[in-house]
């Protein structure tokens, strides 16, 4: 099963950083081109697993060859000219004020209005939960869908939690993969949440603990995905738009949208803004969504995720101070890292162009020192290496140390490959519950 999950996951990288190439495209089908056949796969995930290995165990190899060395020593080893380690910052506020608008700035965070009508779609129980499923349009795309989860009968303002769904290579859906809302849940997504999360839909695991839990779909994601239908049709290989029942129709599909992805980042940077920036403008609007709810506590706000939610846990948590605590899953490292080893297992939505000249990674989490933050790592997680995921935790230490709230910050490491599981999440809903029950 670990195996299995470990080739899952890589040929997820693959797909999603469309390393097959766009221009190979021409009179293939997506399935063919994007990945070959079985033994092909199983020889190509080998292949990057020698790849790692040799990488890590030789530090004068690279994912870029000889221009590693370079391109990681570009800064020459300075920090960077807006970390807060830098000795010529002592104010705090001073700091994340300057900070935090260079980094909006390099996110090119685009104005997307202000928070829409909200629609109530349907609400019951179920499990001992109160679920609303709701959605709003934004000035772009289908509505966004989204659930809420609380504890039937709960009474006055509750504190609340903006979860983050995460991305594992399959776009098609988004809510789905950390909730569950009814015992006829799909397959899929049962398969899903016993390789990330142990079996457990962690929102609901949240709501029980007397939250309010607002879950909505991300950019490109289920109800935000981009359609078949609405790209040429040169571009669908022939493949329509598939049903929930339609399981390999749906497999198809998150091969198209993983290669899709080189063609959206490029066209938002040619539109002036970033992936990064949409996720946290749609972000920004669904932490409205929830804080004016009048059965939350707006005052007791946190937001967590694994993988794909951590990396809009990164941005949330570093850019809004409404979110009180802050706890990242699966999705911390080093500029460094990525330069050298990782990029190829990334997808095309982390990447901020120009930004790690004035913030390493780990840093943009950390322009919300002092507010409470927990980073929990697996130990044996392909998609980072281990010295610069300690790398990027003694990052945070450092700053949250300068800030004078050193106990404000913890990072945790598991065994075991990319995931969320049972005991991390104990640790990160005792985080929550430490920093936003009263």
């Amino acid at each position: 099963m670990e195996n299995k999950r470990r080739q899952f996951l890589k040929l997820g990288s693959l797909a999603c950083l469309g390393i097959a190439g766009g221009g190979s495209l021409k009179g293939l089908s997506p399935v063919e081109n994007i990945f070959p056949s079985p033994p092909e796969n199983l020889s190509a995930v080998n292949n990057f697993s020698a790849m790692e290995n040799n990488n890590q165990n030789n530090a004068s190899l690279s994912i870029i060859g000889q221009y590693g060395d370079w391109a990681a020593g570009l800064r020459k080893d300075k920090l960077p000219s807006l970390s807060f380690r830098k000795q010529e910052f002592a104010n705090l506020d001073a700091w994340r004020k300057t900070a935090k608008k260079q980094v909006t700035d390099r996110m090119a965070v685009p104005f997307i209005g202000n928070k829409p009508a909200i629609n109530m779609v349907k609400q019951y129980d179920y499990d001992g939960l109160h679920i609303e499923e709701l959605n709003w349009q934004l000035p772009y795309g289908r509505a966004t869908e989204a659930i809420v989860l609380k504890p039937v009968n709960a009474k006055g303002k509750l504190p609340a939690i903006l979860a983050f769904h995460d991305h594992g290579g399959n776009k098609f859906f988004g809510t789905k993969k950390i909730t569950k809302t009814s015992d006829r849940q799909l397959a899929l997504m049962a398969d899903h949440q016993k390789e990330y999360y142990e079996g457990f839909a962690w929102a609901n695991e949240m709501a029980k603990r007397g939250y309010v839990v607002l879950v909505a779909d991300a950019f490109t994601f289920a109800s935000r995905k981009v359609m078949l239908q609405d790209v040429p049709e040169k571009m669908r290989y022939g493949l329509t738009d598939p049903d929930l029942q339609n399981a390999d129709g749906i497999a198809a599909y998150n091969k198209w949208a993983g290669e899709h992805e080189h063609i959206m980042a490029k066209s938002l940077f040619s539109a002036g803004t970033t992936w990064p920036g949409v996720f946290f403008a749609e972000d920004k609007i669904a932490l409205d969504v929830l804080c004016e709810r009048e059965d939350v506590d707006a005052s007791r706000i946190g937001c967590g995720g694994l993988s794909g939610g951590g990396l809009r846990t990164v941005f949330m948590g570093g850019l809004d101070p409404r979110i009180k605590c802050a706890v990242c899953v699966g999705f911390m490292t080093t500029w460094k890292d990525f330069v050298l080893h990782k990029s190829f297992t990334h997808t095309w939505m982390v990447y901020v162009p120009l930004l790690p000249n004035e913030l390493d990674f780990p840093e943009i989490l950390g322009l919300r020192a002092p507010l409470a933050t927990l980073v929990l790592n697996d130990e044996q997680d392909d998609l980072y290496t281990l010295p610069e995921m300690k790398a990027a935790d003694k990052i945070l230490r450092d700053v949250y140390a300068k800030a004078g709230a050193a106990n404000h910050f913890n990072c945790s490491y598991y065994p075991g490959p990319h995931k969320f599981d049972e005991k991390m999440q104990a640790e990160a809903f005792a985080w929550f519950d430490k920093w936003l029950k009263k």
